[in-house]
């Protein structure tokens, strides 16, 4: 009886491991079904094999680039739950833009063929709370303040911190917002692919309380 239990189970599971990957109806939907298995603590962690490395040396195929920043608590393909060669990941301290920053967005989307962008920000960043506590980068002498200074420009922020030095959240937000505006209008890729809807541009915030990545503009 044991022995006929032991087969049974064993002939589930190789089912389960043949069953087809889910297909997502978008890019969006498939990020968001991985954040949902990271919040529940059922992450799959697929493509992380080393057969999956092997078979990236004939090329890539990223289906998302996500522009995030670089704090060591937000790690796009872990909280989105993805694998080697699923995510075109650019982060910087603040997910700024820079020259540099659309350079590698645009090479994503020209060579790689990647049509869906999401600028990730994240609770109680670093970059954001160090402009909102000192914006004046007169006596920095260091290569932070260029990070300041990139977010000092932008007047969502600089009107909030204005107003509200303690609501580092909203500005995060407003930083979102802005890199979302920036590559909805950048010249001469990203906006004619844009405005035909060939590429899509979407801002989120992720929560490091809960683990969840929340939409804020599209």
């Amino acid at each position: 009886m044991k022995t006929w239990i032991f087969l049974f189970s064993f002939f589930l599971l190789c089912t389960a491991c043949k069953q087809e990957p889910v297909k997502y109806d978008s890019p969006l939907e498939r990020l968001m079904a991985g954040n949902k298995r990271f919040m529940a603590g059922h992450p799959v962690h697929p493509d992380e094999t080393l057969q999956r490395i092997r078979d990236l040396k004939k090329g890539q195929d990223p289906f998302a680039i996500i522009v995030g920043c670089a704090d060591s608590r937000v790690p796009p393909e872990l909280i989105f739950d993805q694998g080697l060669g699923d995510i075109f990941s650019i982060r910087t301290a603040g997910n700024i833009i820079g020259d540099y920053e659309l350079g590698s967005i645009e090479y994503a989307v020209e060579h790689l063929g990647c049509k869906f962008i999401i600028v990730l920000g994240h609770e109680n960043c670093g970059a954001i709370k160090a402009f909102i506590e000192n914006p004046d980068t007169t006596n920095q002498h260091d290569h932070i303040k260029n990070i300041i200074e990139y977010i000092s420009e932008e007047n969502e922020e600089h009107s909030l911190a204005e107003a509200d030095k303690h609501q580092v959240d909203k500005a995060v937000k407003a930083n979102i917002t802005h890199g979302v505006h920036l590559l909805q209008n950048a010249q001469p890729v990203l906006k004619p692919l844009i405005d035909k809807k060939e590429v899509t541009v979407v801002g989120a915030y992720y929560d490091l309380d809960n683990g969840e990545v929340i939409i804020t503009d599209k």
